[in-house]
C-alpha cells in the first residue's frame, strides 16, 4: 500500500508542471493588454514600454515563465495590475468562502443523493425509481445561471423568505478566526450570526448542489444494481440476514468505491466552477473574484486563480486515489 500511495504522489508532479505551462500559455494568448487597463485612457506607447517593463512583459516567454514558476514555488502568485495587493492574500481571504459553499453543496448532495440512489436501486422500475431519475436528468440538464435566477426571484424577490446575496446581513459583526463564518459563528457562540449565515448559505449551496445531487443519485443508484445481483448478496439473504443488513453492510459497502470517485470529482469541480453561483449570489470567494478580474483583464488574478484551482483539482484526484486502498483491500498496484 505505502508503494502504491507513493508512486500515485510522483506521478502527480508532471501533471502539476503540465498544468503550470499550460496556464501560463494560456493566459498569454488571451486578447486585449494590460496596460490598457491598468492606464486606461493614458495609455500610450510610452508609458506602456514602461508599464510592461515594470511587470516584466517586455521579456521573452521563457524567461517569463521561469521567473514565474520560481515564484510560485515560493508561494507568490504574483500582484493584482489593478488593485497592486498580493494575490496569494487575496486568496486566503476569499477561498474560504467558496470552501464553504462548495462544501455545503456537496453536503446536500449527498446527504440526498445517496439515500435517492439506493431507494431507487431497491426499488428497481417502481414509480420512485422512474421519478427520482427523470428528477436527476432534470438537475443534470438545468442551467445554473437559469436556476440560480429564477430561485433568486421566488425565496427572494417575491416571498422574502431568504436573502439572495452575501454571507451576513448589514450590522451583524462576527469575530473571525477561520474566515468561515458557520465555523466562526459555532467556535465564538454567535448564534446570531450562525442563522444568519446558514440563511444566506443555503440558496446559493442549493443551487450549486443541484447537479452533483443528480450524478450522485444516478451513480450510486447504477453502483447498487451492479453490487445487488452479486453471488455474495444472495448468500447473504440465503444465510437469513434482514434485507437492511444486506444493503448497507455488504451492497452499499461495496457500491461506495464509484461513488467516492464522483464526489472527489465532484467536490474539484465545485470548488472551480462556483463562478456563476458565486456571481448570481453575489458571494464573495475567488468564483466572483476570478470573474471580476476577468472583466478588468487582470491577468495575474485570473492566472493565479487558475493554476491554484487546477493544483487543488489534482489534489483533490490524488486524495481519492490513495482513498481507494483504503475502501478496497483488494486494490493494489499492478
Amino acid at each position: 500500500m505505502v508503494q502504491y500511495i507513493i508512486r500515485r504522489i510522483l506521478a502527480v508532479i508532471p501533471v502539476l508542471f503540465g498544468v503550470s505551462i499550460l496556464v501560463f500559455s494560456f493566459i498569454h494568448l488571451i486578447p486585449g493588454d494590460p496596460c490598457s487597463a491598468i492606464l486606461g485612457e493614458r495609455a500610450t506607447p510610452e508609458k506602456c514600454a514602461e508599464v510592461n517593463a515594470e511587470l516584466g512583459l517586455d521579456k521573452p516567454l521563457y524567461e517569463q515563465y521561469v521567473s514565474y514558476i520560481g515564484r510560485v514555488l515560493h508561494g507568490d502568485l504574483g500582484t493584482s495590475i489593478i488593485r497592486r495587493d498580493p494575490i496569494t492574500e487575496q486568496l486566503k481571504l476569499r477561498f474560504p468562502a467558496t470552501v464553504e459553499l462548495s462544501l455545503a453543496a456537496m453536503i446536500f448532495a449527498v446527504v440526498l443523493g445517496v439515500p435517492a440512489g439506493v431507494l431507487a436501486a431497491t426499488r428497481r422500475n417502481s414509480i420512485f425509481d422512474n421519478g427520482s431519475m427523470i428528477v436527476s436528468l432534470t438537475g443534470v440538464s438545468m442551467p445554473i445561471f437559469w436556476l440560480g435566477l429564477m430561485v433568486s426571484w421566488l425565496f427572494g424577490a417575491y416571498l422574502h423568505w431568504l436573502p439572495t446575496g452575501g454571507r451576513l446581513s448589514t450590522g451583524i459583526e462576527l469575530a473571525t478566526r477561520t474566515h468561515l463564518v458557520i465555523l466562526d459563528s459555532l467556535l465564538t457562540g454567535n448564534t446570531t450570526a450562525l442563522r444568519d449565515g446558514l440563511r444566506h448559505l443555503l440558496l446559493p449551496a442549493m443551487v450549486l448542489g443541484t447537479i452533483p445531487l443528480a450524478i450522485v443519485a444516478r451513480m450510486t443508484r447504477s453502483a447498487m444494481l451492479e453490487v445487488l445481483g452479486q453471488d455474495y448478496i444472495r448468500t447473504a439473504r440465503a444465510k437469513g440476514q434482514i434485507e437492511r443488513r444486506v444493503i448497507v453492510n455488504h451492497a452499499l459497502r461495496n457500491a461506495l468505491l464509484p461513488v467516492v470517485t464522483i464526489v472527489g470529482l465532484e467536490v474539484g469541480l465545485l470548488l472551480a466552477g462556483a463562478i456563476l453561483t458565486e456571481t448570481i449570489f453575489s458571494w464573495p470567494g475567488i468564483g466572483l473574484w476570478a470573474y471580476q478580474a476577468i472583466l478588468d483583464r487582470d491577468y495575474p488574478i485570473v492566472q493565479g486563480v487558475t493554476l491554484f484551482v487546477a493544483t487543488l483539482f489534482v489534489i483533490i484526484n490524488l486524495a481519492v486515489d490513495i482513498s481507494y486502498a483504503f475502501l478496497d483491500p483488494r486494490i493494489r498496484l499492478g
